[in-house]
């Protein structure tokens, strides 16, 4: 039987770029997750926002209610 209190996790929101971000997304799929990446202009056309499922562009990464809206958004249940 389920605990009632938990939720489960179908989409990851990562907040962060390059290759840690393409190796979260790797082992998030392996475990059947939605990849939702976060991203600014500059780095539009990195892999990482290429290999992700869903990639929502932000002014800066260092704005967590950016991050937090983007999570939203995009039905991440984590982070």
């Amino acid at each position: 039987m389920s605990d009632p209190t938990t939720t489960p996790i179908s989409a990851v929101l990562v907040a962060n770029r390059g290759e840690i971000a393409r190796r979260i997304f790797r082992t998030a799929r392996a475990m059947g997750l939605r990849c939702i990446a976060v991203y600014v202009d500059a780095d539009a056309d990195a892999p990482f926002v290429h290999d992700a499922d869903v990639a929502i562009r932000v002014d800066s990464y260092m704005e967590p209610p950016a991050i937090i809206g983007a999570a939203n958004t995009t039905g991440a249940q984590a982070i």
